[in-house]
């Protein structure tokens, strides 16, 4: 008898249920995992790897004036992450709120750059409005070739963000160019009514934190205790079910990639609305592709998305510090949040799966 000459490899078999401390260890795994592996990344680019861990991942927490700018970042990553997460568990991946929070960007600000004169604390909170209609506008084109004629929303939302870029970047060089702005591509600065009112003085957090963290407890109450996120939910873990249910797919890709684009949109309002006060073509600076890290690091739960937003805006902050003190290259910057992600990918897949190694089948020799 001999072992067979076919190669024996290990199945991933799907656990009857996850472990729940498991589960809650997993971002933990991936941040020690990730820390790691750029550690040794740091060390053959011939930087500190100690300095360099110590600028992400310790300075934005020293000092207040940095945790402050942690909290600037906290708003929006949380903002457009709770709203990716529930049309992620139902399993409608939206990969455009980049595209979504530049719309929403643009939206706010046709206020004060069409109304410059106008005054009244009315003007900022329509603006923020606008913009998060503008994100759900921009988000309904995806929807709308899904539905109709079933087109992959991550290819139709990803394309449209480069189609939302170009649209900002001819307005800031065209139409909506600040004629005394020394021919760079940005619009006028707004008026102070057009601006969100700070939070916490001698900062630049402003209340739009205080929608992110209410948002955050509207998508808790949706998922966990409406009766519509119950179908979302249901829709994505078994749609064969779902549909003898009567419960729509067409409605559940509606809704979920209306409530992202909102989310998004909202929180490219409150960005121009906030600490830029002006329209910018820098204004797209990666927060909704690093709000899907977030999402899933948060385990798409509300209350874990919370936690995983305030670690990715601590790597914003302690990237830019890295850049500075350690001289690291942004591109580093952006390899530890994807080694972030994968790691937590990896490490969830055994949280719900298990390797079960097939036994060796014997032949006569």
């Amino acid at each position: 008898m001999s072992v067979s000459s076919a190669a024996l490899l290990p199945a991933l078999v799907r656990r009857e249920r996850a472990s729940l401390t498991a589960t809650l260890l997993a971002p933990a795994i991936a941040l020690i995992v990730a820390t790691g592996l750029n550690l040794g990344l740091y060390v053959l680019m011939g930087r500190d790897p100690v300095s360099v861990i110590y600028a992400m991942l310790l300075e934005p927490f020293v000092s207040f004036a940095s945790f402050s700018e942690v909290l600037l970042k906290f708003g929006p990553l949380l903002l457009i992450a709770q709203g990716l997460a529930i049309g992620f568990r139902a399993k409608v991946f939206n990969i455009g709120a980049e595209g979504q929070f530049i719309l929403g960007a643009i939206f706010a600000s046709a206020i004060p750059i069409y109304f410059p004169q106008a005054t009244g604390q009315w003007i900022w909170p329509a603006m923020l409005l606008l913009g998060a209609l503008g994100g759900a506008l921009w988000a309904s084109l995806t929807a709308f070739w899904r539905v109709r004629f079933n087109a992959n929303e991550i290819l139709v939302s990803l394309m449209l963000s480069l189609v939302a870029a170009q649209l900002l970047y001819y307005l800031l060089l065209g139409p909506w160019k600040d004629p005394n702005g020394f021919n760079f591509p940005q619009s006028v600065m707004f008026q102070y009514d057009a601006m969100v009112p700070l939070l916490i003085e001698g900062t630049r957090v402003n209340v739009s934190l205080l929608l992110a963290l209410a948002l955050s407890l509207a998508a808790f109450v949706f998922m966990q205790r409406s009766f519509m996120g119950y179908k979302l939910q249901v829709g994505g873990l078994a749609p064969r079910a779902a549909g003898y249910a009567g419960f729509s797919e067409g409605s559940a890709i509606w809704l979920s990639l209306l409530i992202g684009g909102f989310a998004a949109g909202l929180a490219g309002a409150a960005e121009v609305a906030g600490p830029l006060g002006q329209l910018q073509r820098s204004i797209s600076t990666g927060y909704g592709y690093a709000a899907i890290i977030v999402a899933y690091l948060g385990g798409l739960h509300p209350i874990g998305i919370v936690f995983s937003a305030l670690i990715m805006a601590a790597l914003y902050i302690g990237g830019d510090n890295a850049m500075v003190s350690a001289s690291l290259p942004i591109a580093a910057v952006r390899v530890f949040q994807g080694s972030l992600l994968l790691a937590y990918l990896i490490a969830i897949a055994f949280v719900r799966y298990r390797l079960e190694w097939p036994r060796a089948h014997r032949s006569p020799s």
